[in-house]
């Protein structure tokens, strides 16, 4: 799949404990996206952050958090993520999704290559 020009990026804040029958809430976000078709996602795991507990997590020693902040991003064109937002719906009960429009430069996936 190759994307240029004007679309859409997707970000999802989450808890990295959040999650979906037993498992980890981003997994199920990203297996979503991969199942639509959406072009890519990558899961970012936060080093510190809070939300609206005001709580904040960290991953400094003396206060170490089990719960850091992820954020699941996804960029495609803005009608396919407009689609795939009624997935989340079930998913996401606490948490920020964001669509910001952006501009992708160059996006060109391998093509008859065995992933590494």
């Amino acid at each position: 799949m190759k994307i240029e020009g004007p679309a859409v990026r997707l970000s999802v804040f989450i808890g990295e404990s959040d999650q979906w029958h037993h498992r980890p809430l981003y997994h199920e976000i990203v297996r979503r996206a991969h199942e639509a078709g959406l072009a890519g996602a990558s899961v970012i795991r936060g080093i510190e952050g809070y939300g609206a507990s005001s709580r904040i997590h960290t991953t400094r020693i003396l206060s170490l958090s089990e719960d850091l902040p992820v954020v699941i991003i996804i960029v495609d064109a803005e009608e396919r993520i407009r689609a795939f937002l009624p997935r989340l719906d079930e998913l996401v009960t606490e948490g920020l999704v964001v669509l910001d429009p952006v501009e992708v430069i160059r996006y060109a996936g391998r093509q008859g290559e065995a992933a590494p």
